[in-house]
């Protein structure tokens, strides 16, 4: 089968919202709590390196994937692949 110019775009849009969704990922899995330690401050009692390290992280990784999902429904019903669509 041959791909489209439709298909190309298509991809090419898919594999940048991934690849930025990806970049946040990096960031807040290995930058930032590389340097969470050097927030030394209490936060509700606890280091706030804590809740940057183990409840920030979590609140981000569920945004990431709504918003893929979010991102890919509308680009699926905009360039009519969506499921249950016949094309």
């Amino acid at each position: 089968m041959q791909l489209t110019a439709r298909h190309h775009e298509y991809w090419r849009k898919n594999l940048r919202i991934t690849a930025f969704l990806l970049g946040i990922w990096f960031f807040v899995s290995f930058v930032l709590v590389f340097f969470a330690r050097d927030l030394d401050f209490k936060f509700f009692g606890w280091p706030f390196s804590f809740w940057v390290a183990a409840q920030g992280a979590l609140v981000v990784y569920c945004v990431i994937i709504w918003y893929y999902a979010r991102y890919m429904n509308k680009l699926d019903r905009e360039y009519g692949v969506a499921e249950g669509e016949e094309t």
